[in-house]
């Protein structure tokens, strides 16, 4: 019996890591991030994102918080969302392999409207590469959109 007590005394097991589990990259590195409503979620998305759009993230959070200050926020679909209530939305954010893209939901009727259509003809995209974030035209289609009929998801 004294042998297979020094055995199991020299298998002493490391404890299990209960750190938090990082989360999957979806295509084009977007973050996977559960359906959630405040600001919690977009926190989560943002930390996720790779690389330099992280900042991105982060920047236009500030921007659209700054610029809309009552603003809801929610994940949903992988994507953060922001509107002037709960299930009604002005613009979405998706990470991609090259840029990260905001969605206007009603970006056809802002001035000057962004450039890159969508098959649904009320929807423009923003698309910002590394060091490209025009934060003054940004926060000003921002202001705009929010006083524009939201989109219910």
């Amino acid at each position: 019996m004294a042998k297979t007590a020094k055995k199991a005394a020299k298998k002493k097991v490391a404890p299990k890591k209960t750190a938090a589990k990082e989360p999957k990259l979806l295509s084009g590195g977007n973050p996977q991030i559960a359906k959630g409503y405040g600001e919690a979620p977009i926190k989560e998305y943002i930390a996720a994102m790779p690389g330099w759009k992280r900042e991105v993230g982060e920047r236009l959070d500030a921007l659209i918080t700054a610029a809309v200050p009552r603003v809801r926020k929610a994940v949903k679909w992988n994507s953060p969302f922001y509107g002037m209530s709960d299930n009604v939305w002005f613009l979405s954010i998706h990470v991609y392999a090259k840029y990260v893209q905001v969605a206007f939901f009603q970006g056809a009727s802002l001035k000057p409207p962004p450039e890159k259509k969508s098959k649904y003809p009320a929807v423009r995209y923003y698309d910002i590469h590394e060091g490209e974030l025009d934060e003054k035209q940004f926060t000003a289609w921002v202001k705009q959109a929010s006083k524009l009929p939201g989109e219910k998801m």
